[in-house]
């Protein structure tokens, strides 16, 4: 009768001015309070709502009892499917007050502010460089420990980031997915084909002390100061070559 006539006869003693049935006050009363009565057997973990078990017992079992109309891709809660469909809708309710761009999650919309703000609120407690993501200071500790988690299932060979081992990858398999609009030559990585452009563009950002010829690549360069093994190969940049060698005996020397 009560749901019926809509009256809430049971006053909560933190807020006077609320009311409650007393299945709802029951479940308030334990959220002002702290109290966690539906503790999880497997990990021992408490929650406020027997819902909340509920749910979370699935990271344990595995049910996934809610699936996606287009797709079939199940999710544990009705909550991530409802977000996983944004990624069918193109739906992004998250919009930033500054540039205006907008995202499919709040937290992503959290994480881009701080390209606005400069805040940096992960550190490393190793060198202390400060991140703006978690998950950008997890990629960063593996410098510290030298962990590869990312393997090549053909050669074995490890990487730190996962894009590392896809780049590798096309060393296999042939691919160069990166086209020069110009001669159509093409490349396995878009850092090759930005390098390459400079042969069209004619930009030529490295130079030589010595002779002030410049080049469109630095190992061009390198190859231009490098000592060779034939001494005729002297006759043309000995000067700008000698240099390069009297900077490396003087660096070894200082060392020393």
């Amino acid at each position: 009768m009560r749901s019926q006539t809509g009256k809430k006869p049971f006053p909560c003693k933190v807020h006077s001015n609320f009311s409650w049935l007393m299945s709802n006050l029951n479940v308030h009363m334990s959220s002002r309070t702290g109290e966690k009565p539906y503790t999880c057997e497997i990990c021992s973990k408490s929650f406020t709502l027997n819902q909340q078990l509920i749910t979370h017992m699935r990271s344990h079992t595995g049910e996934k009892p809610f699936s996606c109309e287009v797709c079939l891709k199940p999710f544990s809660t009705n909550g991530n499917l409802k977000i996983h469909m944004r990624s069918h809708t193109g739906e992004k309710p998250f919009s930033c007050d500054v540039c205006l761009k907008t995202f499919t999650l709040n937290q992503q919309l959290i994480t881009h502010k701080r390209s606005h703000t400069g805040e940096k609120p992960f550190s490393c407690e190793v060198c202390l460089k400060c991140f703006s993501t978690n998950g950008n200071l997890k990629v960063h500790m593996r410098s510290h420990t030298g962990e590869k988690p990312f393997s090549c299932e053909v050669c074995l060979k490890s990487f730190t980031l996962n894009q590392q081992l896809i780049t590798h990858m096309k060393s296999h398999t042939g691919e160069k997915s990166f086209s020069c609009e110009v001669c159509l030559k093409s490349f396995p990585v878009n850092g090759s084909l930005i390098k390459h452009m400079r042969v069209h563009a004619d930009k030529k950002p490295f130079s030589c002390d010595p002779c002030k010829k410049c080049f469109p690549q630095n190992g061009q360069l390198v190859s231009h100061t490098r000592i060779p093994e034939d001494p005729r190969m002297l006759e043309d940049n000995a000067n700008c070559m000698m240099s390069t060698y009297k900077k490396s005996f003087n660096l070894n020397s200082n060392i020393y």
